[in-house]
C-alpha cells in the first residue's frame, strides 16, 4: 500500500467514508454487522435529535430555530457514536493498532460534546453559535489535546522502555 503522509491510502479511504456516515468504514472493512449497526444507530439518533433540521437551519443562519428544533437529550449521543465509529473503522482498516491512536478520537468526542452542551447559550460578540457550529469549533481543540496527550504518553512509554533495557 502506498503511504500518504504516513497513513495508508486504504486506511485513509475507510476513515473518510466513516466520516461521511458512521458504518461505511466498517462495511469497507467487511465488518458488515457492525457497519449496519452503526448506520442504524446513526439514523435513529439523527432522526430523534432532529439533527438534519438543525444542520439546515444553521447553514441558513437561523441559529435560534436550530436550537429550538434540536432534541439535545438525543443529540448528546451523537459525538461519541460518531467518533467511535470513525476510530473503529480506522483501527480495523489495516489490522495495525498503534499505541494511544484512540486518544485524538476520544478527546474529539469529549470536546464536541462539551460544545454541544454549551451551544444553546454560548455567544460570541453577542451572537449565538448554535448546536452545529460550536461543536465544530471545539473539534480541533479535542484533536489537538488528544494528539498532545498521545505524544506525551508515547514519550513516557518510550523512555520507560529505554530505561528498562
Amino acid at each position: 500500500m502506498k503511504n500518504v503522509e504516513g497513513i495508508h491510502k486504504d486506511k485513509l479511504e475507510k476513515l473518510l467514508w466513516s466520516v461521511a456516515l458512521p458504518g461505511f468504514g466498517q462495511l469497507l472493512n467487511k465488518k458488515y454487522v457492525k457497519g449496519i449497526l452503526f448506520i442504524i444507530l446513526e439514523i435513529v439518533v439523527n432522526v430523534m435529535a432532529n439533527f438534519n433540521q438543525a444542520i439546515i437551519l444553521s447553514f441558513h443562519g437561523k441559529i435560534q430555530e436550530a436550537i429550538d428544533q434540536t432534541n439535545f437529550l438525543w443529540l448528546m449521543f451523537y459525538p461519541c457514536l460518531y467518533f467511535f465509529a470513525i476510530w473503529d473503522a480506522y483501527k480495523d482498516a489495516d489490522g495495525e493498532n498503534k499505541p494511544f491512536s484512540f486518544l485524538p478520537f476520544v478527546f474529539s468526542a469529549y470536546f464536541v460534546t462539551v460544545g454541544l452542551i454549551l451551544s444553546p447559550t454560548f455567544t460570541f460578540m453577542g451572537k449565538l453559535i448554535g448546536p452545529i457550529w460550536l461543536p465544530i469549533i471545539f473539534l480541533p481543540i479535542g484533536i489537538g489535546i488528544g494528539l498532545i496527550i498521545k505524544w506525551i504518553l508515547l514519550k513516557i512509554s518510550n523512555n520507560s522502555r529505554a530505561s528498562n533495557s
